[in-house]
């Protein structure tokens, strides 16, 4: 599982540092891509990433939407590959998308992992620290 947040900083050929109990669990590899609803970044473990790729794959062709979404998952994804000092290279159009500078957020989603530009995360987490208690009723009603 993936929890925790750690902060790194991206190189000027766009590799960052993994930390050592997250490259554990991805050593069989996976995917990072475009996450869905925030400006960030997410790194699938191959098993995740096949879950994934299995749900979309099976959408129906004839259905717009659904091929609109699968191009936008396949086509913005890369392998995962770490050179010896456990480094990632994230590709520039990967970076752009996120808007990721130097300073990064890496958090643990359980299932995956979230790549923040760090001034983008704090934001978003201070946003979300003030509404908690209205998240947790929402997810109260919801049978959580």
């Amino acid at each position: 599982m993936f929890i925790g947040e750690f902060s790194h900083s991206i190189d000027a050929k766009g590799r960052l540092a993994i930390p050592f109990r997250f490259r554990k669990i991805l050593k069989d590899g996976g995917a990072v891509a475009r996450s869905v609803n925030e400006t960030c970044l997410a790194i699938y473990p191959r098993q995740e990433w096949e879950k994934l790729a299995a749900k979309l794959t099976s959408l129906p062709l004839s259905d717009p939407k659904a091929r609109a979404f699968a191009r936008l998952m396949f086509s913005g994804a890369v392998e995962v590959h770490f050179d010896r000092q456990g480094r990632i290279l994230l590709p520039a159009f990967l970076r752009d998308f996120a808007k990721l500078k130097n300073q990064v957020m890496l958090c643990g989603v359980y299932n995956w992992i979230e790549i923040w530009d760090e001034k983008l995360w704090k934001s978003y987490k201070a946003k979300t620290e003030k509404e908690a208690v209205t998240i947790e009723k929402h997810l109260s009603n919801l049978g959580i």
